[in-house]
């Protein structure tokens, strides 16, 4: 096993090293035949029918679009970072027309209060009585747009919701209508007029999704898009797909997939792991271990699969983990970070076999 200064040595060396959210291709290689014990055709379908959707505008983001796939399937919210103008606020718009749900945007801005996203009670002087005005969160797919803008006190009204589908007014509890899925997105460089998010917060999204520049390729597909548009507006090519309740059937059959006794063992040990990290100043929760398990589970049937891989399991581990562990305030002066850090541990818990 090696010491902390030696796995110090190896963090600083790979200070540069690629993205590691990134699929491999193993985790990209086609499944070997099989018969599921759990149907997944209609689940398959359906997710190559959104992202053919989605990708009728969108050139490359593949992963970012998985990402955001998966965490509907295991019924998680997001949390998507990247600079301005790299489509993260048309991905989730996107990706929200292909699906027949309910869609609302919220812009966060420092003079948002909590009452402009649940609603508040309004006295209707007919019936001299309180009625409930629903604020726009009350709706399926939720679009929250620069949320590091709103401040703590605005931030704090997503607690509940995010975690519980429910929110408390006046004593009053009212159920969000399922599905109910927060897609949110920051920009890491802008500080000016912007708030932390509290770790409680972080905590409730199940990925952070970290999204690049395109390649040149990449680029040059999107110019040529934009030239070929003449006038017409992106989205209206999009066609909406699967409903309501068939995402929910879907979140049904990704609880159903299976996964072995000796995988749990490797997902707690990898929890455990950032919370005895001699780099980490805050190790991961089991709310923590509960995502991956979900998140893998989701990976799965996306590949067709009726049960979970080590693969899975490592394929959720960085989005999962590296916005709810925090380094300390030493190696993060030396510019170590925590998708570093997780990659480190991952590769240190030895994989079941």
């Amino acid at each position: 096993m090696k010491d902390s200064n030696d796995e110090l040595n190896e963090l600083s060396e790979n200070n540069n090293a690629e993205d590691l959210t990134n699929p491999t291709e193993e985790n990209q290689a086609e499944d070997l035949s099989f018969e599921n014990r759990i149907d997944l055709s209609e689940l398959k379908d359906g997710i190559a029918l959104i992202k053919n959707e989605v990708e009728k505008v969108i050139v490359g983001q593949k992963e970012m679009i998985d990402m955001l796939i998966a965490s509907i399937l295991a019924n998680g919210h997001s949390l998507i970072e990247g600079v301005p103008g790299v489509a993260k606020t048309i991905s989730a718009k996107l990706l929200a027309k292909s699906l027949d749900i309910g869609f609302s945007r919220i812009q966060f801005t420092p003079d948002l209060m909590p009452s402009d996203i649940l609603g508040t009670s309004v006295f209707n002087m007919k019936t001299t009585e309180f009625e409930f005005k629903e604020g726009p969160i009350f709706s399926n797919m939720i679009l929250i747009d620069e949320i590091n803008r709103a401040p703590a006190k605005t931030q704090a009204a997503l607690f509940e919701v995010m975690e519980e589908r429910q929110i408390t007014i006046d004593g009053n509890k009212f159920k969000m209508d399922l599905p109910f899925i927060v897609l949110a997105t920051q920009n890491p460089v802008e500080q000016e007029g912007t708030y932390r998010l509290p770790e409680a917060q972080l905590d409730r999204f199940l990925f952070k999704i970290d999204i690049d520049y395109p390649s040149l390729d990449e680029e040059i597909e999107i110019l040529n898009r934009e030239q070929n548009l003449k006038g017409s507006v992106k989205t209206d090519r999009i066609t909406a797909h699967l409903s309501k309740e068939q995402i929910s059937s879907f979140q049904n059959l990704v609880e159903q997939i299976l996964i072995e006794s000796h995988l749990l063992k490797y997902i707690a040990d990898i929890i455990v792991n950032t919370r005895n990290n001699p780099f980490l100043y805050l190790g991961a929760s089991p709310r923590a271990s509960i995502a991956i398990l979900r998140a893998s589970k989701a990976f799965a049937a996306m590949n067709g699969r009726d049960f979970v891989t080590p693969e899975d399991i490592k394929r959720a581990a960085i989005p999962v983990l590296q916005h709810r562990v925090i380094v300390t305030p030493e190696r993060e002066m030396e510019g170590i970070n925590t998708k570093q850090i997780i990659k480190q541990i991952i590769e240190a818990v030895e994989i079941p076999r």
